[in-house]
């Protein structure tokens, strides 16, 4: 007898779940009802009926061109990121270092093969940059992509990332293949922190390194600095930027395992 397919124990939900991440996957591009409708290939009054409920939570907004996500999801990303110690502690050690207290600095996580950003401190120069968060970008071409990706060893990057190969030309400085990202990955393991030269946001060069978790339970984190391309006078300013990143990233180690290896290490 053929295999029955598995019921859906809450398909309101399930449908609900899957119309923000239709709206997530838009892109900010509103969706009309219709549009949600076909995708979800349900009735358009069935979708009416989800649609209302989510608009009621605020999950989701009505604009003339149709619907796209609420405030309330950006609220809850926002509480996902902070009920983490680095998170929370990140933006006073930001603003504490004389070097990235005006920089454009985010915290990223590892979601799947792309890099997700969390945090966002703002700097204080007059320009916009750096990824909106909620975002993601390929970790083969981010810095804080690449910097997530120094804690793998090269048989595990392969395995993360290898079936995305070739890699989206994001700009003309994206790189496109595997042994490419190895060879960059290595150089940003020597050198401590990671470089994209604008290779995944045009005109942004970035730079990076990881975070030690600061409990078992947390995930890798890596911190970046976004910064304008045109700004960018040499190597020299980028290294400058990448030790003031591993001085705050040192900052953002749970002292409690830093003490633990100190006593390790008498």
């Amino acid at each position: 007898m053929p295999e029955q397919p598995e019921r859906d124990p809450a398909p309101a939900v399930t449908r609900s779940l899957r119309i923000l991440n239709l709206l997530a996957d838009a892109e900010g591009a509103p969706m009309t009802l219709s549009d949600i409708a076909r995708a979800l290939g349900i009735a358009k009054s069935s979708t009416a009926n989800l649609v209302s409920v989510l608009e009621e939570g605020r999950m989701i907004e009505r604009v003339p061109q149709g619907y796209r996500l609420g405030r309330r999801t950006a609220e809850l990303g926002g509480a996902f990121a902070i009920q983490f110690n680095q998170v929370r502690e990140f933006y006073g050690i930001c603003d504490a270092s004389p070097v990235l207290r005006t920089e454009v600095v985010q915290i990223t996580m590892l979601e799947g093969a792309d890099t997700l950003y969390l945090a966002r401190h703002e700097g204080r120069r007059r320009y916009q940059l750096g990824t909106p968060l909620g975002s993601r970008l390929p970790a083969a071409l981010s810095a804080s992509g690449n910097a997530l990706l120094m804690r793998l060893t090269d048989e595990e990057i392969t395995e993360l990332v290898g079936p995305t190969v070739p890699f989206p030309q994001l700009t003309e400085h994206s790189i496109r293949d595997l042994d490419d990202l190895l060879a960059r990955i290595r150089a940003s393991r020597a050198r401590g922190y990671a470089v994209d030269p604008a290779g995944s946001v045009r005109g942004v060069v970035g730079v990076a390194v990881p975070l030690e978790p600061w409990q078992a339970s947390d995930p890798p984190f890596a911190l970046g600095a976004a910064l304008p391309q045109e700004l960018v006078a040499d190597d020299a300013q980028i290294a400058r930027i990448g030790e003031a990143l591993i001085a705050a990233a040192a900052e953002l180690t749970n002292p409690l395992s830093r003490g633990a290896g100190q006593q390790r290490a008498s």
